[in-house]
């Protein structure tokens, strides 16, 4: 088979276009909303609006232009060493090409024992993020169908999405420690008998969080198993994702831990949850389902990998990381 028809094999199974568009923009237009009624009693109806149409604004400039690398710094994440990974380099390039991009993402290694991946840029210049533990737990075969998953959402288009829901994330969380600022400075203006700041500015900074994590856990899952395929069919071995998937690691404590205060998603090993994946089972059990794809499997040769990223039990041992992040 030639590789332009393997492309447009891969090519089949996309989502429509505008799938991961209209997460972004439900995303934004919440962000906005809740901008917009917090800073209504401070400022009137017009400025509010404008400001918040400013603040979505640069919600999409800020996930059009921060360089990959820049997102990484805010992970931990550090560039692989070549040398020392050469399979996984060598994997990243083929499904590159499978996928037909034009430019392979960089590999950064982040120093955790949590299982986890997640990819951020753009087609034209994107990075993958793995944990050390998934490096060191996870069979080769698993970690290409891993890296294959995180190399179809640069293809889908998603990345912009997700940008957008990880700022978004990261300042909602900003907001709840103003909110938080914000009570404490009407405690004081009880004592000394002046203005208060309104509370319902205060309880929508505080439960900013908690909400917009609600929204991105009720946005539709479709785009999984679309990408599953994706993944499945560029590596040619569906089982081999779906025993990747059975492995990662899913977040400590419950999903509910992570809409509750004291600073919701601080248990997600993800920069946002609209990044949390559809339940385990249900993907296991549809790329279980998938007729032998038409892409040949990859030539995948187990053997020794090194990586030195996270040395030692305390650079590795998961914890909870500024801003909200449990790495």
């Amino acid at each position: 088979m030639s590789f332009e028809t393997e492309r447009n094999a891969h090519r089949a199974w996309r989502l429509p276009a505008n799938a991961s568009l209209l997460q972004g923009g439900v995303m934004l237009l919440a962000f906005g909303i809740l901008v917009a009624a917090a800073i209504w009693p401070l400022t009137g109806s017009v400025l509010a609006i404008v400001i918040a149409v400013l603040a979505a604004a640069t919600v999409v400039g800020l996930a059009l232009r921060i360089p990959p690398w820049a997102a990484m710094r805010l992970y931990g994440g550090r560039p692989h060493d070549p040398a020392a990974l050469q399979q996984a380099e060598g994997l990243i390039a083929e499904l590159s090409a499978r996928a037909g991009l034009r430019r392979s993402p960089r590999l950064y290694v982040i120093p955790s024992t949590l299982l986890s991946a997640f990819s951020v840029g753009s087609a034209q210049a994107s990075a993958i993020a793995v944990t050390e533990g998934l490096l060191r737990r996870l069979t080769l075969r698993e970690i290409a169908a891993v890296l294959a998953r995180e190399v179809s959402l640069i293809a889908f288009g998603d990345l912009l999405a997700f940008g957008i829901a990880d700022i978004v994330t990261r300042i909602a969380q900003a907001l709840y420690y103003v909110g938080l600022a914000l009570a404490a400075l009407n405690l004081f203006r009880l004592i000394s008998g002046e203005d208060l700041v309104s509370w319902l500015t205060v309880a929508l900074f505080v439960l900013a969080p908690a909400l917009l994590n609600l929204l991105q856990l009720r946005l539709p899952r479709a785009r999984d198993f679309q990408v599953d395929r994706g993944a499945a069919l560029m590596t040619g071995d569906a089982l081999g994702l779906a025993s990747a998937i059975s492995r990662l690691e899913t977040p400590a404590g419950s999903l509910k831990d992570d809409l509750l205060p004291p600073v919701p998603a601080r248990k997600v090993p993800l920069p946002s949850l609209l990044r949390y994946p559809a339940a385990t089972e249900r993907r296991i059990a549809q790329l279980r389902t998938l007729d032998p794809p038409p892409m040949p499997p990859i030539d995948i040769e187990e053997g020794p990998r090194i990586s030195l990223v996270g040395v030692g039990p305390i650079a590795m041992r998961p914890r909870y990381r500024w801003p909200g992040v449990w790495f």
